[in-house]
């Protein structure tokens, strides 16, 4: 039985995580932290066996924890990660791994130095449609994947208004770093998760003027990536915007095909070419149908730390991540392009 220590009993804990784990029988939650007392009082009367703290590194000292999930504001992700990794326990978090790259860095070095599993939460990698054209590009029917472009845009959606959302010292940034590190993550993936090199990026905070409550993040970011295989990927992520409606899409370029997932309108569409005309396909694949993707995350996780398979996301990867959320932020700062070491 895998002993799991929860740390951050906030909202994406309570609906997308422990749903997941209290589906497993192989694992079990023994200990949970957090520093509201109302949500420790939640907790206790829904796992009354496991052990409360306030303090995450009591809780791992104090447990004998395989592993735990980190559910925290952002700026606690690292800290809590590489504490556990340095007491030889295995950690999940939530994305985004850190708020900046000398940060993920101390997570990749603990966890190599440790042995033990590290893996940020990346589950749109897990919807029908990712899996699908991941196997379609895969069999080389898109061949070359050359360009793509991403975004998840809304027309008003501010999350936690004066809450640690929009409080960079707590969360990082705005959207780029909340949903663009699923999106981008998302996209990169497909393309064969090509090494970035120069990033090109513009944030604004037009909204902050609308409420009384603290907002010192973007609500929009634009940019630009370019990667070593000579690859391209345009973004777009913003909490708010005048625009017709919110958008979530990845599309993607092949020499052979091109293609194009829309989740929020749930289409998802390959472009191609036979006998000389062009032509659209639309695969019946149903991204909300089966377990749910933070499910199917969790569940490969472990798997992993159960030695079942090998992980789909490696530490690198989340050090990638942040290098280019980071770099598309100073490359807003300063005005130009920025290369990444």
């Amino acid at each position: 039985m895998i002993r799991i220590g929860i740390i951050g009993a906030g909202k994406m804990c309570q609906s997308g995580h422990l749903p997941a784990f209290d589906k497993f029988d192989d694992c079990e939650i023994v200990a949970i932290c957090d520093i509201n007392e109302a949500k420790l009082d939640q907790m206790a009367q829904r796992y009354p066996d496991a052990h409360l703290y306030r303090d995450f590194k009591e809780m791992i000292d104090n447990e004998e924890l395989d592993a735990v999930d980190i559910c925290t504001p952002n700026s606690i992700h690292s800290v809590a990660a590489v504490y556990a990794l340095e007491k030889g326990i295995h950690v999940l978090t939530e994305k985004p791994d850190a708020i900046n790259a000398n940060e993920a860095e101390k997570m990749r070095l603990a966890s190599q130095k440790s042995g033990k599993v590290l893996m940020a939460i990346r589950n749109n990698r897990y919807r029908p449609t990712t899996k699908f054209l991941k196997q379609f590009i895969s069999d080389g029917k898109m061949g070359e994947i050359y360009a793509g472009r991403c975004g998840w845009i809304r027309r008003r959606g501010i999350p936690g208004w004066g809450g640690w959302f929009t409080d960079k010292a707590q969360s990082g940034g705005g959207p780029l770093i909340d949903l663009g590190v699923h999106i981008i993550d998302l996209a990169m993936y497909l393309m064969g998760n090509p090494k970035p090199v120069t990033v090109s990026g513009s944030t604004y905070t037009k909204f902050a003027h609308t409420s009384h409550s603290k907002m010192d993040v973007e609500d929009l970011a634009m940019g630009f990536i370019r990667f070593d295989n000579g690859a391209c990927l345009q973004i777009e992520f913003s909490w708010a915007s005048n625009i017709p409606g919110d958008q979530m899409f990845v599309e993607l370029r092949g020499e052979k095909a091109g293609s194009r997932m829309s989740g929020l309108d749930r289409k998802f569409e390959i472009f191609t070419e036979e006998y000389g005309s062009c032509m659209n396909v639309n695969p019946m694949v149903d991204d909300y149908s089966g377990p749910s993707h933070h499910e199917q995350n969790i569940r490969h996780f472990i798997d992993v730390i159960s030695g079942k398979c090998e992980p789909d996301f490696t530490p690198d990867q989340g050090v990638n991540m942040v290098k280019i959320l980071e770099a598309l932020y100073k490359s807003a700062e300063l005005g130009h392009e920025i290369a990444l070491d």
